[in-house]
C-alpha cells in the first residue's frame, strides 16, 4: 500500500519526518525538475547526509541504486532502493541561493533552494546553522576529463522515481529548485511541480 500522492509546487520545499525502514518514493513528474534533497538526524541535525562524505565512501560522484548515502559521521542515513532514471544525481554543486542569482545578474530576491531548506526545517521546528550540500537529484553536471563541468538538462523521463529508505528516523527535505537562469531544469527552463509518496509495506 501507498498513502496519497503529495504534490510539492514549484519553486517551493517541503521537509517530511521519516521513520527508520520507511521510505519516500519522490516523482520527477514532468521529467525535467531537479530536487535538491537533504536528509538529516531527527535526534541530531548536527549530523546529515553528506555529499562530500558519500563521494569517499561510494568512490564515486553518481549514487547508485542499491547503494547508501552517508552522513558527515560516515554512518548510513538512506538506502536507494530504487531509481528508474539513468542515475545522474548531481552531489557537486552547492544549493542556489541569493549570492548565486546575484552573481547570475538577478536583480532583488529570487526564490532558492537554500531559503526553502531553511524556511521547511523551520516549520518543523528544527533550526541549523548551515546548509550543506544537498542531493540534487536528476541534475545533470557532466565533468569533462580535465575537471570542467557543464550545466545540463536532466537526462531522466516523465514519471521517473527514486524510492529511499530511512536507515534511522531522519527529515528528508525536498526543494523543488527555482533555477530559470541557466537549463539545469530544461531547456526551456520552466520550473515545474514534483510528488512524493511515503510508502506504506
Amino acid at each position: 500500500m501507498t498513502n496519497n500522492l503529495i504534490t510539492i509546487p514549484p519553486r517551493e520545499s517541503k521537509a517530511v519526518l521519516i521513520s527508520k525502514n520507511q521510505k519516500i518514493k519522490i516523482i520527477n513528474t514532468h521529467g525535467t525538475q531537479v530536487v535538491d534533497t537533504w536528509c538529516f538526524n531527527q535526534n541530531d541535525v548536527g549530523e546529515f547526509m553528506s555529499m562530500e562524505h558519500n563521494r569517499a565512501v561510494t568512490s564515486s560522484i553518481f549514487p547508485k541504486e542499491g547503494e547508501y548515502l552517508y552522513t558527515n559521521k560516515r554512518k548510513p542515513i538512506l538506502h536507494i532502493m530504487a531509481d528508474t532514471s539513468p542515475g545522474r544525481h548531481d552531489t557537486l554543486i552547492a544549493a542556489c541561493d541569493t549570492y548565486r542569482y546575484q552573481m547570475l545578474g538577478c536583480d532583488g530576491y529570487h526564490e532558492n533552494c537554500t531559503d526553502n531548506l531553511f524556511n521547511s526545517l523551520d516549520k518543523l521546528g528544527y533550526k541549523i546553522k548551515e546548509c550543506p550540500s544537498p542531493l540534487n537529484l536528476w541534475m545533470n553536471i557532466p565533468v569533462n576529463n580535465d575537471g570542467d563541468v557543464t550545466f545540463s538538462s536532466p537526462l531522466s523521463k516523465k514519471n521517473d522515481f527514486i524510492i529511499l529508505e530511512a536507515i534511522i528516523d531522519c527529515i528528508v527535505v525536498m526543494s523543488v529548485c527555482p533555477m530559470d537562469i541557466v537549463p539545469i531544469n530544461g531547456e526551456d527552463r520552466i520550473i515545474n511541480e514534483i510528488q512524493y509518496q511515503i510508502l506504506i509495506d
